[in-house]
């Protein structure tokens, strides 16, 4: 089966100017997944778009338009959000609604959102890691592609 993961999480959260939060995460999330699934597919919206932050409104706009579909049209969405992300949270609620599973690693597990909305809640990237490596992930998503009306999607 092949899997596309959608790579959602903190790029600039509160920061102002042209100020990025440490984006090092995703070479850990991306590393951990290729070793848990052989298979998969990987869309980091940074890898792909590393100088967005200077886009024009017109740029900003159909990137983030293109990545919120990306998301809904994933495997699954993988968030992390040591901190709010305003992007995130518009990502997760998408793809919330398209019936996408979303696993969230943060440590803000109270905040409503990421409660209501994520599948599973890790508080690190250990947490997510052991998951991934035990085969519990693959399980979850091979259930959920089965049984998914939106298996045809993901399984191209």
């Amino acid at each position: 089966m092949h899997y596309r993961f959608f790579l959602a999480g903190i790029i600039q959260g509160s920061k102002q100017g042209f100020e990025l939060c440490d984006q090092t995460y995703r070479d850990r999330l991306k590393s951990i997944l290729k070793q848990g699934f052989t298979n998969c597919e990987l869309l980091c919206p940074v890898e792909e778009h590393p100088n967005s932050i200077r886009y024009t409104d017109e740029e900003a706009r159909a990137t983030f338009f293109t990545n919120v579909q990306r998301a809904k049209d994933s495997t699954a969405l993988v968030v992390y959000l040591p901190e709010a992300s305003m992007g995130s949270g518009i990502e997760m609620w998408e793809a919330y609604r398209a019936g996408i599973p979303i696993f969230t690693i943060t440590p803000m597990l109270t905040n409503w959102v990421i409660r209501i909305l994520s599948s599973r809640i890790f508080p690190n990237l250990e947490a997510f890691e052991e998951f991934v490596l035990s085969g519990e992930m693959k399980k979850m998503l091979d259930a959920y592609l089965i049984h998914s009306t939106h298996a045809g999607t993901h399984s191209k």
